[in-house]
């Protein structure tokens, strides 16, 4: 079964412990870090637009895009009603959006691991710049070698609601730094349960590795946070937000 097909329609359900309402307020804080007053957001990888609707909300003018015709399905009901906002089908690798440009550029939820080839990480961040203003931002997270090595891989994660059972079987592949997720879902329909099953991959990508394709996109002025704050990158961060600034 294709990656986010049925999973698309659970999937607000199943994230509904992630707190999007502070990424947002931490994307925020470091358009204040970098004395920065954006009027236009380019989101990458949106799934169904639960952090674009804080943007909507916030009056940016947004486009988003994700590469998922299910996804973008539950982020057009999500995100109709607003009149700031354009949701595409597009490519992180194969971005095509003309002559438009942004001053940020966000791709969050470590949406980054999905890219497992490390050319097409190239490509995402070529991308990006490409499509900033000069004295752009490009803000992005990813779930940290540490935490899919040591923390998801190998390890099982069961849920049990309602409505929804599932187990998450997680595989770390030491000589290609990916972690593959196995999900087995029951959802519950009348007086059944439905099975479906999805398969995901991610990049454990090394924090030298995505600076340094950074630079070879010719970023500058290149950070990294741990977590949702502005401290230092330890050795056991699990979430590493990473900014960008293009400059001439």
């Amino acid at each position: 079964m294709k990656a986010y097909s049925d999973f698309a329609v659970l999937y607000d359900e199943l994230m509904n412990d992630i707190d999007y309402e502070k990424w947002f307020h931490y994307i925020e804080s470091i358009f204040k870090e970098y004395n920065k007053s954006p009027k236009t957001i380019l989101e990458m990888a949106c799934g169904t637009g639960n952090l674009t609707e804080f943007f909507c909300k916030a009056k940016y003018k947004v486009t988003c895009f994700d590469l998922s015709e299910d996804m973008l399905t539950v982020a057009y009901e999500k995100l109709g009603n607003y009149k700031n906002v354009k949701v595409l089908r597009q490519d992180m690798t194969n971005l095509s959006l003309g002559k438009n440009k942004f001053d940020v550029v966000v791709s969050a939820c470590d949406s980054i691991n999905y890219i497992t080839d490390s050319e097409d990480l190239l490509k995402v961040f070529k991308n990006a710049y490409d499509h900033l203003e000069e004295g752009g931002l490009f803000i992005f997270d990813i779930n940290s070698y540490y935490k899919l090595r040591n923390i998801i891989g190998e390890n099982i994660f069961i849920q049990d609601t309602d409505d929804i059972f599932y187990v998450w079987d997680n595989e770390f592949i030491e000589e290609e730094d990916i972690c593959n997720f196995y999900l087995t879902f029951f959802v519950k329909e009348d007086d059944h349960y439905n099975r479906f099953d999805e398969t995901h991959k991610e990049r454990a990508y090394k924090n030298e590795e995505i600076v340094e394709k950074l630079q070879k996109a010719n970023f500058k002025n290149i950070n990294m946070y741990d977590g949702f704050n502005f401290s230092e990158v330890t050795d056991d961060s699990e979430r590493v937000f990473f900014v960008g600034v293009k400059e001439s």
